[in-house]
């Protein structure tokens, strides 16, 4: 299958990288990692870089960038092996899931037999080398031969003892003679025989004339000369002897070829120490050691081109090193998947990168909390502030909406109060944040939010005192959940049209809501309700709560485990009529059912249309605002979806852009509803002009909500006619009919619904 990257992406300098714009409505962009580096492969006019999500090219003459992923193009996530072939002008990429890509030119060809096949055993991917046309895959399984003419798979090799299977970490040929590295020792067969599938013609070199038995790591031919490596050490071939090149006591992470060289990248002491040593083919001897630097930090692989040494780096993403000289590419991009609270706050995303697992326990990530604004990440975390260095598992983020300082609770590390890089608190020990009961070195919090008075509330995960709240004027209060002893745990908030709290209690405990009566302070009215299931317990369809959100109608939208719970009376909780969630139906096609029924929500988010965007763990819905009807439904097959395994929604109430976390990533997709005014601003088409061939959506920014608009010709006869979605409307670019309107001008008109024209601009159609 071929596919055709779509280059949404802008061309950056080479030290500024690149990201992407605001995609047009109806596409889609990624926010993966690119900064640590893993693969590195380079040709006379270019350098390709692997991450853990996707891969970059570097044009070595004017330093453009060009990014690849599975939003743009590529067929899959998870790089585990990449190698550019000069020859042919073919990057050929192999994903963790056996998967294979080819990039050609401006195609993508996917290679899936090995991922679809049925074959039992290894296989994964270790190394690829090219040799003609053809592209031999060292994997768990053997040798498996890809035809890079007809992009297939030409032959399986079972080289293990007897023909069995056995794990392959490298190959390499001579003029003669295949080689490959097994886990039973290096193996030679003659390149002229016409049964390589048969494991007699292969023959054990290892354990003889000098080299070791056991398990070979590469094998390489440089300058003419046949390569070892067998764990730290680096054996030559001689004549029919083997010689030893190079010992250094240090564990190698990598070796790979380069011009006439070897390169490896080893480290010792727990990373402690960390270096890249050249050794040059010809003569043997190590030419040049560069230590970790400023400029290097995870040295993973690295090759020579000429006079020039590229480094893929974990930590510092593609170096290119030319005598002292060091430069960086790196690529704006957040750290890692960012497990954390999705938030939006006056056009900007803050995303808590911090991670717990289901049983919500932490797991020391500190990757801190991130921003995305004007399509710029910035971290904030341990490595670029060291104050934050016991700060792990930031979970969750509230934003201050009197002056923009930031919170973060973290898992572990206490809460922190964030003005700048240099004006920060952080509570912990002494605080008004608790230790965790039965883990005194640790305050987790595990939820924030400003209520209506600018109260900053927040769930002490584990404490004695597991509700709190950080006042308007400073002073803090502490609160016990009554009915949850011994049960201490209390998660993720949210705040409803009444000033409510609704606090997820984790682990299968359903939710708690909260009302503290006329004032904070005064306890005696202060009034709880746990929400469980069962009739008189709160009718929810499932005790594990994983998400909250408030509609525009100011309903309290619950996703559990069993699927999705609507509380539509939320001021009526403690009233003598009480109030129950219940469960909406769903038509979709011929078949109507439960909201969700049985289905583990993870993450529920509103759009500027009241619409419902839906996270499970099998994609994405958008359903209608009474959730009655499904409106799309996204998945890793159907779309350039990262993962089918949702965290996280959150959705840019200015743009429409609807941001998914996975464990695969954070990606985007530019929706049709904004968030509504009450009146018109400007209007805004985009695109405009309508260039040839356009085939997209076009959007209507700034109308008011619920707004009728109007498309017409410069005589006023209708064209179309719609609705705004918020405070957007779209259109596809055709009439009633279904036909494509001609070049010209085009009127846009937007009036009320009693039919008053309030607002109007133009678009413009080139053909």
């Amino acid at each position: 299958m071929t596919r055709l990257l779509l280059f949404v992406y802008v061309l950056g300098g080479l030290l500024h990288g690149v990201q992407a714009q605001l995609p047009p409505v109806g596409q889609w962009r990624d926010h993966l990692e690119f900064r640590p580096a893993t693969w590195v492969s380079v040709s006379a006019d270019r350098i390709y870089a692997a991450s853990r999500f996707g891969v970059f090219m570097v044009d070595r003459a004017d330093g453009n960038v060009e990014r690849y992923s599975k939003v743009n193009g590529l067929s899959d996530i998870g790089v585990r092996a990449m190698r550019y072939q000069e020859s042919s002008g073919k990057l050929l990429i192999a994903y963790n899931n056996s998967n294979l890509d080819v990039l050609y030119r401006n195609d993508v060809i996917n290679i899936p037999y090995i991922r679809r096949s049925n074959i039992s055993g290894d296989k994964r991917i270790n190394e690829i080398f090219f040799d003609a046309d053809r592209a031999y895959l060292s994997t768990g399984l053997g040798v498996i031969v890809v035809n890079l003419t007809r992009y297939e798979i030409s032959a399986t090799w079972f080289l293990g003892n007897n023909g069995a299977q056995v794990r392959v970490n490298g190959f390499a040929a001579d003029n003669q003679f295949f080689y490959a590295g097994t886990e039973e020792g290096l193996k030679a067969a003659p390149r002229s025989s016409t049964s390589l599938e048969d494991f007699r013609n292969w023959t054990l070199l290892s354990n003889a004339n000098g080299l070791p038995n056991g398990p070979v790591n590469k094998v390489f031919v440089v300058g003419g000369k046949l390569f070892v490596q067998y764990f730290n050490s680096l054996y030559v071939r001689n004549g029919v002897n083997w010689d030893l090149v190079l010992n250094d006591g240090y564990n190698w992470v990598n070796v790979n070829a380069g011009d006439n060289t070897l390169l490896i990248c080893g480290e010792r002491n727990g990373w402690q120490e960390r270096r890249i040593t050249v050794v040059d083919a010809a003569s043997g001897a190590v030419t040049r050691v560069i230590q970790s630097s400023p400029f290097t930090e995870f040295p993973y692989q690295a090759t020579q081109r000429g006079n020039e040494i590229f480094l893929a780096d974990f930590g510092k993403g593609l170096v290119r090193i030319n005598g002292t000289s060091f430069t960086t590419i790196a690529l704006n991009s957040p750290y890692g998947a960012l497990d954390g609270d999705l938030l939006f706050h006056n056009n900007t995303l803050y995303v808590a990168g911090g991670s717990i697992n289901e049983a919500w326990n932490y797991l020391f990530n500190g990757t801190g909390f991130f921003t995305f604004q004007n399509n710029t990440w910035t971290d904030y975390n341990r490595f670029t502030l060291p104050w934050m260095d016991t700060v792990f598992d930031i979970i969750t983020v509230a934003v201050d909406p009197r002056d923009g300082r930031v919170y973060a609770g973290s898992f572990g590390g206490g809460l922190v109060e964030f003005r700048s890089p240099t004006n920060y608190t952080l509570y912990k020990q002494g605080s008004p944040v608790e230790v965790a009961v039965g883990d005194p070195n640790n305050h987790r919090v595990g939820g924030l939010a400003f209520d209506q008075e600018n109260n900053l509330w927040f769930s002490n995960f584990g404490a004695v005192n597991n509700v709190g709240v950080k006042k308007a004027d400073g002073s803090w209060k502490k609160f016990r959940v009554p009915f949850l002893i011994p049960f201490d745990m209390t998660g993720a908030i949210l705040i409803d049209d009444f000033n409510q709290k609704w606090i997820q209690v984790p682990q299968g405990n359903g939710l708690v809501c909260f009302n503290h009566g006329s004032s904070i302070d005064n306890t005696g009215d202060d009034r709880w309700r746990w929400f469980r299931t069962g009739r008189g317990n709160g009718n929810l369809p499932g005790n594990f709560v994983n998400t909250m959100a408030k509609d525009k109608d100011g309903f309290i939208w619950l996703g559990t485990d069993k699927g999705i719970a609507i509380i539509q009376c939320p001021g009526e909780v403690f009233s003598s009529n009480g109030c129950e969630a219940f469960q909406p139906v769903v038509q979709q096609d011929n078949f109507a059912g439960l909201l969700f029924e049985n289905e583990d929500v993870k993450a529920i988010a509103v759009d500027g249309a009241n619409r419902k965007w839906v996270g499970t763990r099998n994609g994405v819905w958008l359903l209608s605002p009474d959730g009655d009807k499904v409106i799309q439904r996204f998945t890793a097959e159907n779309s350039p979806l990262l993962s089918n395994e949702i965290i996280r929604i959150a959705i840019d109430p200015g743009t429409g852009e609807v941001f998914f976390s996975t464990f695969n990533g954070i990606c985007s997709y530019r929706g049709t509803a904004t968030e509504g005014k009450t009146v018109n601003e400007t209007l805004l088409a985009f695109p405009n002009p309508v260039p040839p061939g356009y085939g997209g959506t076009i959007a209507i920014r700034g109308v008011a909500s619920n707004s009728i608009v109007k498309i017409t010709e410069l005589n006023g006869r209708l064209v179309y006619q719609t609705r705004a979605l918020g405070g957007q409307a779209v259109w596809n670019g055709r009439d009633y009919r279904g036909n494509r309107v001609a070049s010209g001008v085009y009127l846009v008109l937007v009036s009320d619904e009693t039919g008053q024209q309030k607002a109007s601009t133009r678009i413009v159609f080139i053909k």
